[in-house]
């Protein structure tokens, strides 16, 4: 940087090179601040008082199950430091006693990597095979329009929806409108393209319709309406009990000349990401649209927060994206059970509860004996830092996603994010040695996430239009869209679960003999009875169906006893 021709002078170019990057990378971590920006303001501005969060910590300690109701009094720096360090210890010993009966699990003694006997599959049973085949050849012929229009009937989600002053809707037909505007957004189709191959509407109506009548928080609540009905069927407890949940997101294609696109370094090619965060029932709880180039990891969080419905699991997966330690210190301090899917376990580090803390089996894990270990005394140091920040956002005086952008920069002058860095080793290194350790703990994990890969497809097949590209470049209604979607799709599943229920109850009056293993295994992401393209008939709207039946004389009950945690972890990390 030095100028050789010029002595005790600086090139220039290379001094404001170096300036401007320091400068990117301190705004990029929150350590500076401009003054009236709202990306790169004090985020720490938006933290309530201390002494707003010591009137409220009571209350929230027993809601986050960070200790019972008779314990907050005790609660304190010292109280917190105990809990996470018994959680620890007592994590890795049970893992070091149970090595020795592990068969799925070896430990390199020089590199200390973990290596796991892959699970194979079974493989559906002939019984589930047959009932699944049998299920499909039953399924009766469905419309997209007819699906939204029944249960839009059912549900009335088609209610939410209105213009902006609040006002009753000045349209003909405020439900005919709303069910076509859905299918057509929900599909991608367009209204230019919708208006050639659907009788009775025009451009005009569609658009406007979409833009004054919807917006993202109506579009959230109707989304929630299909989300509780589809609790309340019988058959959604084959395939959960909605106490869990997995994140994860897609690529989608969008034109370039906008806001939000970037080119996905994954994908090669300009786009943003639908984030979905998808119920072990199957269906869609909350979505995002971000862009390619933002950590996933920042908005798992972020859409459990959000989720409005009355399913509120307290278990998050994720893909890799999500093994970020301030991701895992918030979610524990939220109450929720953090458990991504791990792929890669090279560069992986696992802390020690102390430097001279040692292990007869699972030792090399933690790399060189006396390094790798957890700092107590921040996190009893710093204990205010992580609750002001955790009722902050349980409050929402400050986004989630906000924060955790800030927090997995690597600040080294904020305490802050010293302080959850701390926390997030713990709380990972707990969950690493918990999926180590538990076989079907994996295979839960597994599955979870494949069934947030199968929404991704099922949601992209159902919205087919436009080659799948997202023509509109406004932020707010490429957000919209994806809600559309999701709205569209969590209506198609519901009603697949409804015609699945259905077709149970006539095998059951058949005398068939339904196993609910075997009906677990059949998933309400079922295509071949759906009809997407043609004419699309508006006749439906006006045939009110009649009311659906909930019930289902299955006993789903041996399913949820599969379920049950290992012994020695418990519920909750």
């Amino acid at each position: 940087m030095v100028d050789k021709t010029r002595t005790g002078q600086f090139v220039r170019k290379h001094f404001e090179a170096m300036v401007f990057t320091y400068l990117a990378e301190e705004l990029r971590c929150g350590d500076v601040a401009v003054l009236g920006s709202e990306e790169y303001a004090d985020w720490s501005e938006q933290l309530l008082a201390w002494e707003v969060v010591q009137d409220k910590l009571a209350d929230y300690l027993v809601e986050a199950g960070l200790c019972e109701a008779g314990e907050t009094a005790e609660f304190d720096a010292q109280f917190f430091r105990r809990q996470l360090e018994d959680k620890l210890r007592d994590a890795a010993a049970a893992v070091d006693a149970g090595y020795p009966d592990n068969e799925g699990l070896v430990i390199d003694p020089e590199t200390g990597i973990p290596s796991l006997k892959p699970h194979r599959a079974e493989g559906l049973t002939p019984s589930a095979k047959r009932l699944e085949q049998e299920i499909k050849a039953r399924m009766p012929e469905r419309t997209l329009i007819g699906i939204l229009s029944r249960t839009a009937y059912w549900v009335e989600w088609w209610r939410r929806f209105g213009p902006a002053s609040g006002n009753e809707p000045k349209l003909d037909d405020p439900f005919g409108r709303y069910i076509i505007t859905t299918f057509v957004k929900g599909t991608n189709m367009g209204p230019y393209e919708a208006a050639r191959h659907i009788p009775g509407v025009s451009r005009h109506e569609l658009s406007y319709t979409a833009n004054r009548h919807f917006s993202t928080v109506l579009l959230n609540e109707a989304i929630a309406d299909l989300v509780n009905a589809h609790a309340r069927l019988d058959i959604s407890q084959a395939w959960g009990d909605g106490t869990t949940v997995a994140a994860d997101g897609t690529h989608m294609d969008t034109y370039l000349d906008n806001l939000l696109a970037e080119t996905s370094v994954r994908y090669g090619k300009p786009g943003g990401i639908a984030y979905h965060h998808i119920s072990d029932t199957y269906i869609a709880l909350f979505t995002h649209f971000i862009p390619c180039g933002v950590w996933e990891a920042v908005y798992i969080i972020e859409g459990l927060l959000k989720n409005t419905s009355e399913v509120k699991p307290t278990t998050v997966h994720a893909d890799t994206q999500g093994q970020s330690q301030p991701v895992f210190a918030l979610a524990h301090l939220l109450g929720f059970d953090l458990m991504p899917r791990i792929r890669n376990w090279k560069g992986l580090t696992f802390y020690r509860p102390s430097k001279q803390t040692e292990y007869v089996h699972i030792d090399a894990l933690f790399g060189e004996p006396g390094k790798n270990s957890i700092d107590w005394d921040l996190i009893e140091s710093q204990f205010r830092h992580p609750m002001r920040v955790a009722i902050s956002v349980r409050e929402g005086a400050i986004s989630s996603s906000t924060l955790l952008k800030r927090l997995r920069s690597g600040s080294r002058k904020n305490a802050t994010y010293t302080a959850f860095r701390e926390v997030g080793r713990v709380i990972r290194t707990v969950q690493l040695l918990r999926y180590l350790s538990d076989a079907p703990l994996r295979r839960r994990v597994t599955a979870a996430t494949n069934k947030v890969e199968a929404f991704n497809g099922f949601s992209q097949w159902l919205g087919f239009g436009n080659r799948g590209v997202i023509a509109d470049n406004d932020p707010v209604e490429q957000e919209k869209a994806m809600k559309f979607n999701a709205l569209l799709t969590n209506a198609v599943i519901f009603h697949n679960a409804l015609d699945l229920a259905e077709i149970v109850r006539q095998l059951l009056e058949e005398g068939w003999e339904i196993d609910p293993e075997d009906l677990a295994h059949i998933s309400p992401y079922l295509t071949e009875q759906i009809n997407r393209f043609g004419e699309y008939s508006t006749h439906e709207l006006g045939i009110q169906p009649e009311a659906y039946d909930p019930k289902l004389d299955v006993d789903f009950t041996p399913l949820r006893e599969q379920d049950l945690p290992a012994a020695g972890f418990g519920t909750a990390a």
